[in-house]
């Protein structure tokens, strides 16, 4: 792999929900703990940010872009150095379904071995919404 910092890799997932229905279920962020697991088990909401004490990678904050009618569920996770990390999220329509696509970020300083221990997570992460919007 090249360009190391400049690197990003397109994760999705088809559901067989409309994309109304997943993006109501994914954008609101007390939901994350069930399909999200790479936030972490539990969040809270403290101020205007949400909080996910025991991640895997420790204390983050996860902020959100404002609700939308475009699907972007665009979030910033600050990490425990102070560091943040922008990630691009869309819920797409796709025919009578909808496509969720992730655009993970290779960070500067990430090995090839963690870029895809990530991409792993990002795609179990998804496995895990659909799994949950196409059951309910």
């Amino acid at each position: 792999m090249n360009n190391i910092g400049e690197e990003s890799l397109h994760l999705s997932t088809y559901v067989d929900r409309t994309a109304n229905d997943v993006y109501d279920y994914a954008s609101d962020a007390a939901n994350l703990p069930a399909w999200a697991h790479g936030l972490g088990e539990s969040i809270e909401k403290i101020a205007d940010h949400w909080v996910a004490a025991f991640s895997p990678m420790g204390r983050v904050v996860i902020t959100f872009a404002p609700r939308n009618e475009l699907g972007v569920l665009d979030h910033d996770v600050t990490l425990p150095s102070g560091e943040t990390v922008y990630n691009p999220v869309r819920v797409i329509v796709s025919g009578a379904g909808s496509e969720v696509v992730f655009t993970l970020r290779r960070r500067p300083e990430m090995s090839d071995a963690e870029f895809e221990r990530d991409a792993g997570m990002v795609a179990a992460d998804l496995a895990r919404l659909k799994d949950l919007m196409e059951s309910g």
